[in-house]
């Protein structure tokens, strides 16, 4: 007599994390079982590191062995009878892709299906019914795992101990004491974010460098945007976006080694922070907000040079100029955009002049003024507010303890009281961050800026994000006046520099 073909499925969770060798393991036993019921394997589905208690996963092998098994065959033309598997859980944990499951394999009549334990009648109702109420119960106790797995995370949270999973970058394997190659890279890399160096150019550079992540893959900007944007880095922990806070309000200190000031962190915070729904519109205008690099930049002053050309009615045109090249130019050039892109077509100029000027332009600025923060600068001033609301909150909330506030008058009053504390919690984080960048630049050796302005960025020069942070610091933008029809020499007096007055 013909065997009878049937599938084999396999599914490793992810909240398991385990390897090929456990899905191999499953299908060992699914064939196992097969042969001794007279039944033969033709195909092997595998969902490996997925789970089937989230809904918003999809297990793709799931889903095609459903298909096959309600065509009657797989892809290619091979009959499917049946399905073998170790246990139910591995074939489904909520309740609903355990009903698609035996719709599937009972659409027709005569398939088979069998677990580690032998074969079961699906055609039979107490037999399906048993196998749902399976599934419930396997969600039910999903639930309660991950019910305690975020009752163990906050717990610990609060107490400031670290949690499992991936070592991050920086620590030693116990999460505690920091490691003394990758730490270093990692301070330095925000350090770098908060001078204005942008994502791209680090990850470009640890690529080149070699370094990878604790995983051992390459770093991209994404994954290195998640580790500076760590509160661990400065010892503080989140949960779902919020920080944990003691009873005071006050974020929870980790025991681990922080690698950064908190105040450093906030500094990175507020800068990827003020990107949240802005952005650059084409023609580069002055907002509140400063336009940041999302990228490395191939050129310095991009969105910050100007046409200077006068209109027919006196005013200038105004637009931001582009990079272009010609074949009898090495160098590259700013150009005004033509009529049809918004600008006057009618102005260019040598751009490695333009650069240099104003290269030493704001070096000579940074020299003259060194940059420093202030000490009423230091002191924010709605320091005062914060404070009153804060102990009017606690007030509030030991007079309705006491009986002596009804819960009619202390909930409203309690939650408007809340909403005031955040929105001046979240503005005290953006002056700290505004002080600690302040802080950055006035600590900064405006003779070793000048030194590493020149050099190209393999050599140890500055990185072209942070020499253009530096001129949007200084300038607003930098106006370039016609110099006439044909070619002449270069005139720096036609750059017109609109500088900073704050």
């Amino acid at each position: 007599m013909d065997q009878i073909p049937v599938v084999s499925y396999a599914r490793i969770s992810a909240d398991i994390r385990r390897d090929e060798h456990g899905v191999q393991d499953q299908h060992k036993l699914n064939r196992e079982t097969a042969a001794r019921l007279g039944w033969t394997v033709v195909h092997e589905y595998t969902d490996n590191d997925k789970s089937a208690a989230k809904a918003e996963v999809v297990r793709d092998d799931f889903e095609a062995m459903l298909k096959a098994l309600r065509a009657g065959e797989l892809l290619h033309g091979t009959a499917v009878q049946g399905v073998v598997i170790v246990a139910e859980d591995r074939l489904a944990r909520r309740p609903g892709d355990y009903e698609r499951f035996a719709e599937a394999i009972t659409y027709q009549d005569g398939r088979v299906f069998a677990d580690a334990r032998g074969a079961k009648d699906l055609y039979n109702e107490d037999a399906e019914s048993m196998g749902l109420f399976g599934a419930v119960i396997s969600k039910m106790e999903v639930r309660k795992m991950q019910r305690r797995m975020r009752r163990s995370h906050r717990t610990r949270a609060e107490q400031g101990k670290p949690v499992g999973g991936t070592r991050p970058f920086g620590w030693m394997p116990d999460r505690l004491a920091l490691d003394p190659v990758e730490a270093p890279l990692l301070r330095q890399a925000i350090l770098d974010v908060i001078s204005g160096r942008s994502l791209h150019s680090i990850t470009m550079q640890w690529q080149r460098d070699g370094v990878t992540t604790s995983l051992g893959n390459l770093w991209s900007m994404r994954s290195l945007k998640l580790a500076v944007m760590n509160p661990r880095v400065c010892g503080w922990r989140e949960i779902n976006g919020e920080l944990v806070r003691g009873p005071d309000g006050n974020p929870v200190v980790g025991t681990w080694e922080a690698i950064v000031a908190p105040e450093q962190w906030m500094a990175v915070k507020s800068h990827f922070d003020a990107r949240k729904g802005h952005y650059v519109d084409r023609h580069g205008g002055v907002g509140p907000i400063l336009p940041l690099d999302f990228r490395e930049p191939n050129y310095l002053l991009t969105g910050t040079v100007r046409c200077g050309r006068p209109k027919a009615d006196g005013s200038l045109c105004n637009t931001s100029l582009r990079v272009s090249h010609t074949k009898d130019c090495v160098q590259h050039i700013y150009l005004c955009p033509a009529k049809s892109a918004g600008g006057c077509g009618g102005l260019g100029r040598r751009g490695d002049m333009v650069d240099l000027y104003i290269s030493e332009a704001v070096l000579a600025k940074l020299e003259e003024v060194q940059v420093s923060a202030s000490s009423d600068q230091t002191v924010w001033a709605k320091q005062g507010e914060y404070d009153g609301a804060k102990a009017r909150l606690e007030t509030l909330r030991t007079q309705w303890a006491l009986g002596n506030v009804s819960n009619e008058l202390f909930f409203p009053a309690a939650a408007d009281l809340e909403k005031q504390i955040a929105r001046l919690r979240t503005e005290a984080q953006g002056f700290a961050a505004s002080v600690q960048r302040q802080r950055s630049r006035s600590n900064a050796d405006v003779s070793e800026i000048r030194r590493r302005w020149f050099l190209a960025e393999e050599d140890g020069g500055l990185p072209l994000t942070v020499k253009r942070t530096y001129i949007r610091e200084a300038l607003h933008a930098v106006i370039i006046h016609p110099c006439g029809g044909g070619r002449k020499k270069f005139n720096p007096d036609l750059l017109e520099p609109i500088w900073r007055e704050d």
